[in-house]
C-alpha cells in the first residue's frame, strides 16, 4: 500500500503547525472583541422615549433612564412594563452586536464541529 492508501498520513495530511496557528490567532482575535464589546453600547426606548435603557456589548445593563412625566403612583405597572420592554430591546441587540462581533472572526475558519 502506498502513501495515497492511507487518508490522513503523507502529503494528504493538513499541516497542524498551520492549523494550531490559525486557532491561536482566532482565539486571540476573539479576546480582543470581547474586551472591545465591554465599551461598546446600544440604546433602546420605549413609550416614545419615556424609558431609555443603554447596554454594553457583554450585555449589561450600563443606565436606564425615565422621564419624570411618565412616573404615575397610580399606574406603576406601565412603568414597569416599559422598562421591562426597554431592557429586553437593549439586551436583543447587544445580543445582536456581540453575535456579529464574533461571526467576523468565526466566519473566517470553516472547521464544521468547532463552533
Amino acid at each position: 500500500m502506498g502513501k495515497k492508501g492511507m487518508p490522513g498520513f503523507g502529503g494528504g495530511m493538513p499541516n497542524m503547525n498551520n492549523m494550531m496557528k490559525q486557532v491561536q490567532k482566532m482565539q486571540k482575535e476573539m479576546e480582543e472583541k470581547q474586551a472591545a464589546l465591554e465599551t461598546k453600547e446600544v440604546e433602546a426606548t420605549a413609550g416614545g422615549g419615556a424609558v431609555k435603557v443603554v447596554a454594553t456589548g457583554k450585555r449589561e445593563l450600563k443606565s436606564i433612564e425615565i422621564k419624570p412625566e411618565v412616573v404615575d403612583p397610580e399606574d406603576i405597572e406601565m412603568l414597569q412594563d416599559l422598562i421591562m420592554a426597554a431592557t429586553n430591546e437593549a439586551l436583543r441587540s447587544a445580543e445582536e452586536m456581540a453575535n456579529k462581533e464574533m461571526s467576523q472572526i468565526t466566519g473566517k475558519m470553516n472547521v464544521p464541529g468547532l463552533f
